[in-house]
């Protein structure tokens, strides 16, 4: 079973609340390592304007 697997496997076991934290972290952790290329940036801007337009999903929690 490769690190991912297990890591995979550990995180379907979490409680929701725990798991919806871990998605904060991850997001974050990824958003730091992000470079502001063009691509990048574009999505920031689409994810304003899904905002504007009230395109958004909310979380049940």
């Amino acid at each position: 079973m490769s690190k991912l697997e297990v890591i995979e496997t550990e995180v379907r076991n979490l409680p929701r609340d725990q798991a919806l934290e871990l998605q904060d972290w991850l997001a974050e952790y990824l958003e730091d390592d992000a470079e502001l290329n063009p691509e990048f940036l574009a999505s920031i801007e689409r994810g304003k304007a899904d905002l504007r337009e009230g395109r958004v999903r909310v979380r049940k929690s």
